[in-house]
């Protein structure tokens, strides 16, 4: 099949990247269907695409069979925030287990490629720095955080099993701390909340001392490497991290956003969550090697699109 008539569902698709991702698709000339259940996507976010004669939304949990014919399959579909996936964390787990499975299930019958958003979670509080496909991880299997870690893994574990087993093909991409518009104010994710905080003059809250890292890579460049990893030949099935190498500290971030928005905010510390990791900085070597990518936009102008959209949106 040519590009411009290939249907590509996209599951969490109405979420914060699944939107960005749609729109992607549909300017490379592809059909989208998009699937979500709008526990923590929005039908606001692809409101601008329902007008759009080769998009099409769909109500739907993939913790139940979905019928359709596509050609190509992303498996967004995860309350991805620990707000959200700590909420009801047995359907958090059913969420990456029995939709992973479903989506499988599927991608085998119509013979599609799959492609699984798993996360650098699978890593949980890591021992090496930066982190390497090729790092098992160090997980709590019973903490508060499981739910999402063990079910991502688990999720990995079925998309290999799939591809060894029946011969699924796959691609497997592990998305580092991703940030833009459309991210939910309340998804207690630590951008959002110092956007928000910030604008409001409400104290800014860090957890810890602020010394432990991330590395934030804007929307569109992990969009993008999504993308180039679908389009890869089947040799290329993943592990790949996806993120930024660029490496904050917490308390910088905090500091970056204060003088960005011109708040008047004050820094307020609250004691660490249990598992928090200490550290987090992709190794994005492969995919620079397999797919030619690597992130773009600078922090700070990430930010600034950001704070601009939070400002418009909800002040």
């Amino acid at each position: 099949m040519t590009s411009t008539t290939e249907r590509v569902l996209v599951t969490g698709g109405a979420g914060f990247i699944g939107s960005h991702l749609c729109e992607r698709l549909l300017a490379a000339g592809k059909e989208v269907l998009c699937v979500d259940n709008y526990f923590t996507g929005a039908r606001s976010n692809i409101a601008h695409l329902l007008d759009n004669p080769k998009f099409e939304a769909v109500r739907h949990d993939i913790t139940f069979p979905l019928y359709v014919e596509v050609d190509q399959i992303y498996n967004l579909a995860c309350p991805a925030s620990p707000v959200h996936y700590q909420f009801d964390p047995v359907q958090t787990t059913k969420t990456s287990v029995h939709g992973a499975i479903n989506m499988l299930g599927l991608a085998k019958r119509v013979k599609a490629t799959i492609l699984q958003a798993s996360t650098s979670e699978v890593y949980g509080d890591p021992f090496v720095h930066p982190q390497r496909e090729d790092y098992w991880g160090n997980v709590n299997p019973i903490g508060p955080r499981a739910c999402y870690d063990e079910g991502k893994r688990c999720a990995e574990t079925l998309f290999f099993d799939y591809n060894r087993q029946h011969k699924v093909p796959i691609k497997v991409a592990r998305i580092f701390n991703t940030y833009g518009p459309r991210m939910n104010p309340n998804d207690g994710r630590v951008v959002s909340n110092f956007i928000v905080q910030a604008l409001k003059g409400d104290p800014i809250t860090i957890y810890g001392d602020g010394s432990q890292t991330r590395s934030f890579c804007y929307v569109d460049d992990l969009v993008e490497g999504l993308h180039r990893l679908m389009e890869t030949d089947g040799t290329v099935t993943g592990p790949i991290n996806l993120g930024n190498p660029g490496e904050f500290t917490i308390l910088e971030l905090a500091e970056t956003v204060i003088r960005m928005t011109g708040s008047r905010s004050r820094i307020e510390r609250h004691p660490l969550p249990q598992d928090d990791p200490r550290q987090r900085k992709p190794d994005i070597t492969k995919a620079h090697a397999y797919l030619k990518w690597m992130p773009h936009v600078p922090l700070e102008e990430g930010l600034e699109r950001t704070i601009a959209y939070f400002a418009k949106t909800y002040f």
